[in-house]
């Protein structure tokens, strides 16, 4: 169980002078080696990617063949101080990351070792700004979304999880947290069979998945509606994303203070820890690697789709 990190990490995330120094170092109290910080600055404020990599048995960072999973923890901000005062519900991606990354480092201390990498990374921000999005106002971010994916995808990742919150609309009625079709250089690929299953054993429920419009995995700065910025980091790898979205019934939001529920972020941190688990040793796969030949092959490439298009 992942309980213990999730307040902890919720505990430690909701502070208005939080920055990536105090994440890092709390990972390291839970065993995490050697942590990454960065602070960046945009037109908007500054703020600290985090970044940790949990090497495995047979992990490509100890010189193995094991995959590398990439989990992500996407947000705008965790707070929008002053405007609100505390956690926002925009937070739950990076309090998913983080946890996820405490709970990862313990087991590995504790020598519960994972075959492959898992490279975790998040941004930390307690005074995000807002925009306006309907049909609720969205979380902005003090950097823009190229930056977010230099510096939370990972180049060398077989394929990634993008934790978002993702209640700010009405195509998604349920408290938890859903996952969406398996997104790869343009297409929108069918649903995994594995990782249903995954979410299945983790929620005891039948499985929720987000439905995407072919609009909501092109680059934001296009001027089309997206459902928020779950799938952004599939404009930037080749490897199969997937997003792991955190749901409620009513549209809330991101910038709503008052509004995580812990049981929600601890079954997606779990269900991360799971996948990371069965990918490294090879027991779950994101897409039909033939399929995706095949519609490449009768269509050709969407990768224009990873790019703004026609200006």
């Amino acid at each position: 169980m992942s309980w213990r990190h999730v307040i902890e990490s919720y505990d430690l995330l909701d502070d208005p002078s939080v920055d990536g120094e105090a994440v890092a170092a709390y990972l390291r109290a839970q065993g995490a080696d050697k942590p990454e910080v960065e602070t960046v600055t945009g037109d908007k404020g500054s703020t600290d990617f985090v970044r940790l990599t949990i090497p495995g048995r047979r992990g490509r960072s100890s010189g193995g063949d094991a995959p590398t999973l990439s989990i992500v923890g996407r947000l705008g901000g965790l707070g929008a101080r002053p405007e609100q005062i505390g956690f926002v519900s925009d937070g739950d991606g990076a309090l998913t990351a983080v946890a996820a990354a405490a709970k990862l480092a313990q087991m590995h201390q504790r020598g519960d070792v994972l075959d492959g990498d898992v490279v975790i990374a998040t941004h930390i921000c307690p005074d995000a700004p807002t925009r306006p999005h309907d049909p609720v106002p969205f979380m902005d971010s003090p950097v823009d979304l190229d930056a977010m994916n230099v510096h939370e995808v990972d180049e060398s990742a077989d394929a990634v999880l993008s934790v978002d919150t993702t209640k700010g609309n009405r195509i998604v009625n349920v408290n938890g947290f859903a996952i969406s079709p398996t997104v790869k250089q343009g297409w929108i690929l069918r649903t995994s069979e594995d990782l249903l299953a995954v979410q299945q054993r983790v929620t005891g429920s039948l499985p929720t998945v987000l439905p995407l419009a072919t609009q909501d995995i092109t680059p934001y700065g296009n001027g089309v509606h997206h459902v928020n910025s779950i799938l952004q980091p599939a404009v930037a790898t080749a490897a199969p994303v997937v997003g792991v979205a955190v749901t409620t019934e009513v549209p809330v939001a991101g910038s709503a203070t008052g509004a995580t529920s812990l049981t929600s972020v601890e079954q997606t941190v779990r269900f991360c820890i799971e996948v990371a688990k069965d990918f490294g040793r090879g027991a779950v796969s994101f897409y039909d690697e033939g399929d995706f030949a095949r519609l490449v092959e009768r269509y050709g490439p969407m990768t224009v789709l990873q790019t703004q298009g026609r200006h």
